[in-house]
Order: structure tokens, then sequence, then C-alpha cells
């Protein structure tokens, strides 16, 4: 299988950026994971080495077919100084249901994982502590065989690559305007829509981009068959608050499993909230809108944490909810999940592992 992990220090140290001025996904680490399959042979030459360029042949099955997934979440430095990671086994698991739905052989998560914590040891400098600041992690895989031939492919490349990250909230937790899309369709069940995969955001760009250009932040997303169930906000799980109860569409095929999505509803749930997982209709969320049942309404993902909404627009219609103001049930969920990750209050779900104690750090 994979055999030891190596690790290959840089000799060139890059410039680190400034923690009050990051954007998202720009400075990368001066280290990543490397890790190659090859049928009859398995994953195997797993190394940490200096970030840059990989070689690819224009060939490459990625490149033709899109045989790729990837994987997003986040380390945080405490008050304590410890770094942390945030529930990554489910991550790792949902890396490799990803595997299977694209014929990608899968990993070894127990390997992968603390690997991972590995790599963020040798770049623990590069975790920022600002308020609001992480250290995004992106694994991913892709086929890398150099044959036009539209099968499976016979070798794969592995990779984690780290950036930091700042505050997703440039001006705080601001509810945003939201458009429903009644013409192109994220995903459909059967397809490929619960897999993290590239073609899922690509297929998501035209519609984002005409939002945009409408004066929308994001799209809702409704189902490709009956285009009339609510399925995801933008690239997030979506929430509804509807009287003194939490509704979130049930995962059908077609949604994404979020890691941010299940433990908002455990903590929800611990908050003493209902949260009802079932189908949900774009009639039913308007009608609810327009009697003034529709109390709040949020997105959750790795990036956002928790994203507030504010507006609705469908049809040629309107919706503010909660008077376009961030919802109490929103705040508390944002605050106590930001804290529970940065490692600001008690764990009580036991979701977050220690990479590095604050000894270690600053090393």
């Amino acid at each position: 299988m994979q055999g030891e992990l190596r690790i290959e220090e840089t000799t060139q140290r890059k410039s680190k950026p400034d923690t009050a001025n990051l954007s998202f996904g720009v400075y990368m680490t001066d280290h990543m994971f490397t890790m190659d399959y090859e049928k009859g042979k398995g994953w195997h030459d797993a190394k940490i080495v200096p970030y840059g360029p990989i070689p690819m042949d224009p060939a490459a099955k990625v490149f033709h077919y899109g045989q790729t997934i990837f994987e997003g979440m986040k380390a945080y430095v405490g008050p304590d100084g410890d770094i942390r990671l945030f529930r990554p086994e489910k991550n790792f698991e949902r890396f490799n249901r990803s595997c299977r739905r694209m014929s990608i052989p899968e990993i070894d998560e127990a390997f992968v994982l603390n690997a991972l914590k590995e790599l963020i040891k040798v770049d623990r400098s590069w975790v920022p502590s600002a308020p609001g600041t992480s250290l995004y992690i992106r694994p991913f895989a892709i086929a890398t065989e150099n044959h036009l031939g539209a099968n499976p492919s016979l070798n794969y490349k592995m990779m984690i690559i780290l950036s930091p990250v700042g505050a997703y909230y440039a001006e705080g937790l601001n509810p945003v305007r939201i458009h429903v899309e009644t013409r192109d369709v994220r995903a459909v069940a059967g397809g490929v829509g619960e897999a993290k995969t590239a073609g899922n955001y690509a297929a998501s760009m035209q519609a984002q981009e005409n939002a945009y250009g409408a004066g929308y932040s994001q799209v809702l997303w409704l189902d490709g068959v009956h285009r009339k169930y609510v399925e995801e906000v933008g690239s997030m799980n979506v929430f509804f608050r509807i009287g003194d109860r939490i509704v979130t569409p049930a995962l059908s095929g077609s949604i994404l499993n979020g890691i941010t999505r299940d433990s908002a509803i455990h903590m929800l749930r611990d908050f003493g909230h209902e949260v009802d997982e079932r189908p949900i209709t774009i009639d039913e969320l308007f009608t609810a809108a327009e009697d003034g049942s529709l109390l709040e309404a949020f997105g959750t993902g790795t990036a956002a944490v928790v994203s507030p909404i504010g507006e609705i627009g469908w049809d040629g219609k309107t919706v503010q909810i909660g008077g376009g103001e961030t919802g109490e049930w929103t705040r508390r969920l944002y605050d106590e999940l930001t804290t529970l990750q940065r490692g600001e209050s008690e764990d009580r779900f036991g979701w977050t592992q220690t990479v590095c104690s604050a000894e270690t750090t600053q090393g």
C-alpha cells in the first residue's frame, strides 16, 4: 500500500502574506502532500515535498473526462495556541464516497489523515491566528493515465495543498440575496451531485454569473426532475426556520452530504430545536414567507460555516426573510460552531482533533 511517509523540506521558504489582508485560496504554503496510484501496485510513494507544479501529459484523462474529486476543510489556531482540525475523519470518509462514485481507487483514510497532520506540522508557521482566519486544506485526486479511451484511468495522483485564508465575512455576518434558478440544474439523483467532483461546480457557474448580473449573491438550486424541490444554495447546504422548526432538504442522491450540514443539525438539536430533514418545495417556501412563518434561512459550508439569507427572488417575486436581518438561531449557530472549531469553547461533541500544541506551533 502506501508504505512510509517521506518528508523532503524546502530549502527556499516563501515570504508569508499579511494576515490582515488574506483572500480565499490565493496564497499557498511551502509544502504539499502527494501520493500516486498504479493498477496492480496500489497507492504508493507517499511524500511531503516542496510546493510546486506537477508535470502532466496533455492526454491525461483528468483533462478529457473529468475524473477528479476534492475535499475542503480547515485548521485553526485556538486561544491556547494549539492547532486543531474540525471533524477531518468525516472529510476523508466523504472523499472515499466520492472516489467510489467516480471510479477512483479508495485511499487509506487513517494513513492520509496522519499525513495531513504531518504536513500541517511542517507548515505550522503558516497557520494564521488572527480573528476569523484559518488554514484552508484542499485534498484532491486526479486521473493521470495518458490515454484518450473513455474508461476509468489506471493511474492517479492524490495531493493535499494548504492555503492561509481570511475571514469569509469581511464586514460581519450579513444576510445575502439569493436567486432561485429555474432553467439550469446543478445535479440529478443518480448523477454525481452527492460526490464532491469538479464537474458539479463547473455546471453551476453559468447560473451563478447570471445571478450576480441580476444583483444576487447566490443561486438557490431546485431539483433537476420536477424543478420544484429546493436542494442547495450556491455550493452550500440550506436550512429554513419555519415557525418553531428547522427544515433542511433530505439527502436525495443529488445533494452533497455536508460535514457542516451534519454538524449544524446536531448542534441545533442540542439547542432544543426540532430539525426536519425532508423535501421542501419552492411554493411551500414562498407561502411561508408570505404568511410570515419563514423566520430565518441560512446556508452551511466549510468556507462560510453559516451564511444567513435575507432575501429570495423567484419567478418575478421577491420575499424578505426576518426583515433582512440575521436571525437569532442563525447567529447562535454561527457563534457556537466557530468558537468550537477554534477551541474557544468546550468540545462537547468530540469533533476537534489537535494537530500540535502551542509549544510546537511557533517552531
